[in-house]
């Protein structure tokens, strides 16, 4: 099967996952106690019974719930995701507008856990006797032991209100209203942490598995071979072994996208950043179902696209893995 009808078949296969996905939020979305009509009464004192059977009508939640389901699906199928409560702004323009920090974070986070897990995993397995495996081995037991949330706070302590070496919160100074170049560097400056935190956990994953990996590859025949026709050291590990072993870091790094998705609900919330996360969690407070359903479906689509994206990357990693049918 070639690329082209592959990539199709799994265009279709995302098609159908998305359609239950936005099936089954909406139902447990209705099935959850409590409604944007209470948090609405709630917040203006009281209401009357005709001005709570007004509200509920205006927003159809009179209506049973497969004529609701029926409506929601209707929309998504043509690309509106409804309209904000809170907000009386499209649910679409708002999580479009959070996407590309959230994007920014994940990519920065995914991209700083799997390039130094890897090179700790590749140094702990080349030197399996040494200090470094050691290390390694802390890291992991740390970062896999400890709470995200937990990690984000003990790290904006430490960095940003002790040593004072990095800004607690925001995406960047609007005080200094940079542009251009000094408006990536500030970006950049408040990412440090933020990126730094979420990339935490995953950064003990990658290089206890890249070293395991590691660790088999380096005892196989090819390596052997290549060490027996004098290659140096590095271009054995780096140019022959690395390209098997990091294939499983790549395979966890396209699932772990939806785990990374969630822990950027926490470390956006600690770190007051302006993403997806931030966003979810305010909606979720004010009970605002339809900016719910649109972060959760959106979010749904940055994992399926990550994960075809991942299936694709084998293609150029290792080209002995074919699309198959």
């Amino acid at each position: 099967m070639g690329f082209a009808a592959w990539l199709a078949r799994r265009i279709a296969y995302a098609a159908g996952l998305l359609a239950a996905v936005a099936i089954l939020n909406f139902s447990l979305m209705h099935l959850a106690p409590g409604d944007i009509v209470q948090t609405i009464v709630g917040e203006m004192g009281g209401a009357s019974e005709e001005t709570i059977a007004q509200l509920r009508k205006s927003y159809g939640l009179d209506r049973s719930f497969p004529e609701q389901l029926g409506i929601y699906l209707g929309r998504v199928a043509t690309g509106d995701l409804g309209t904000s409560a809170y907000y009386n702004q499209p649910v679409l323009n708002l999580i479009l507008d959070r996407v590309p920090a959230t994007v920014l974070l994940v990519v920065a986070a995914l991209g700083l856990a799997i390039t130094l897990g890897t090179f700790l995993g590749v140094m702990a397995a080349r030197f399996p006797a040494s200090w470094l495996g050691a290390v390694v081995t802390i890291v992991a037991l740390f970062g896999f032991s400890a709470p995200v949330f937990w990690s984000g706070l003990m790290l904006l302590l430490l960095f940003a209100s002790v040593f004072e070496l990095l800004p607690a919160s925001g995406m960047y100074d609007v005080a200094q209203g940079a542009t251009g170049i000094a408006y990536a560097l500030d970006v950049a400056y408040h990412l440090v942490l933020p990126a730094g935190t979420l990339a935490l956990i995953y950064l003990a994953l990658y290089s206890r598995l890249s070293r395991a990996s590691m660790l088999e590859v380096l005892g196989s025949d090819y390596v052997r071979t290549a060490r027996a026709k004098g290659l140096s050291e590095n271009k054995v590990v780096f140019k022959h072994a690395l390209r098997n072993a990091i294939l499983p870091v790549v395979t966890v790094a396209g699932l772990q996208l939806s785990a990374m998705l969630a822990g950027a609900v926490l470390v956006e919330t600690v770190f007051t950043w302006p993403g997806m996360g931030q966003l979810a969690f305010e909606s979720i407070l004010r009970r605002d179902n339809q900016l719910i359903l649109g972060i959760l479906l959106l979010s749904a689509v940055l994992v399926i696209v990550g994960n075809l994206l991942t299936d694709a990357a084998y293609r150029f990693i290792d080209p002995r893995i074919k699309t198959g049918g």
